[in-house]
């Protein structure tokens, strides 16, 4: 199994990483890789690094993940989240590949006080979670998809609410944080191990 990784160097695809090598073969590119285009601000340049790479498997870890950012920056943030993830799904769909990509919890409202299912209808309220959404519809032109919504990432590498509580808790003798908030916190390790499954699956079904 041939597996293209784009995002290697976040918190997810670092962990991807490790947990893909048993797979099969990788080719891993973040934003500034120089053999292909990483860089998801460029479509076509993604899509062509598909073509190239000629993948059984196309894993997305790459995204505009500033959520307050994306809210004076929609066009980046829909050219990262939803335009270049339509580019390299069409072209996973040329190949007959499988797409896995990775959205968030902000594509829902935040209403109510059980935890969201698949099912439940979308409807967010800021910038981020609609270009997400938008990233979720353009993946599914890629008809062998996969999408895992995820919340609170956090892993030891990179910076995330975890860690900064952390150095908080060593800095500070108090801290203020908010308290009507409700998320699933998830390790970037066990969404890579969980991912590594998911494609087992998914490949092993006709």
């Amino acid at each position: 199994m041939h597996i293209l990784l784009f995002g290697k160097n976040g918190q997810v695809g670092w962990e991807l990483q490790r947990a893909l090598a048993p797979l099969g073969r990788i080719t891993a590119v973040d934003f500034d890789s120089t053999d292909y285009c990483g860089d998801f601000s460029n479509p076509a340049g993604v899509a062509d690094t598909v073509r190239l790479v000629n993948p059984d498997v196309i894993v997305n870890a790459a995204a505009h993940t500033a959520v307050d950012k994306a809210e004076s920056e929609r066009e980046f943030a829909e050219l990262l989240n939803a335009t270049s993830v339509a580019a390299i799904a069409k072209e996973a769909e040329a190949l007959g590949a499988w797409l896995v990509h990775y959205s968030t919890d902000y594509v829902f409202d935040g209403s109510g006080e059980r935890p969201w299912v698949e099912t439940d209808a979308t409807a967010p309220l800021n910038v981020y979670g609609e270009t997400k959404l938008a990233g979720e519809q353009g993946a599914a032109l890629c008809a062998r998809h996969l999408i895992f919504r995820t919340s609170w990432v956090y892993a030891a590498r990179g910076a995330n609410f975890a860690k900064t509580m952390l150095r908080f808790g060593k800095e500070r003798s108090e801290m203020s944080v908010i308290n009507d908030q409700f998320g699933a916190p998830t390790g970037a390790e066990l969404l890579a191990d969980c991912t590594a499954h998911a494609i087992r699956v998914a490949q092993s079904r006709p």
